[in-house]
């Protein structure tokens, strides 16, 4: 299976000089926990989350309207393409310890987003090829504290 028939293509997006509130904004009405971050051409050049905005506000002598999204988005960048199988973008979650995953034309534009979420329920279809097992030993890496080792 191929990650364009999960992804969601109605993406909410921000820009690099979005404040922290108005992303916050943007994922309280998408209600979604992450932002790609877009430049003028559309290209994805980081992701916003709702962690970063929690962990910048907290420990940020200025206001949430103040901080640049610029500051405080998610490095380094993980993409995959619309035609990546599911599988090769669910080990790229697996192994980088991360929830969604932009999706991203030739050229770096925004196509849409894959989360785990997308996988897990596509893993209970009869017709899929991934295993719910594989997506819990994603889930189980993806949420493990930094300082203990899973063995998968």
């Amino acid at each position: 299976m191929k990650v364009k028939e999960l992804m969601t293509t109605d993406v909410k997006r921000c820009s690099p000089e979005t404040n922290l509130a108005a992303a916050a904004k943007i994922m309280w009405e998408g209600d979604c926990g992450a932002v790609p971050v877009t430049d003028e051409r559309d290209r994805v050049v980081g992701v916003i989350t709702d962690r970063d905005i929690c962990i910048a506000a907290a420990t940020r002598p200025r206001t949430e309207g103040e901080i640049p999204v610029k500051e405080v988005i998610s490095k380094p960048l993980y993409t995959c393409a619309p035609g990546d199988d599911v599988r090769s973008a669910l080990e790229i979650m697996k192994t980088r310890k991360i929830r969604r995953l932009p999706v991203v034309e030739p050229g770096g534009r925004l196509a849409g987003i894959v989360s785990i979420h997308d996988i897990a329920v596509q893993s209970r279809t009869r017709s899929s090829d991934i295993s719910p097992d594989s997506v819990l030993d994603a889930f189980i890496a993806i949420t493990a504290p930094a300082h203990v080792s899973v063995n998968a």
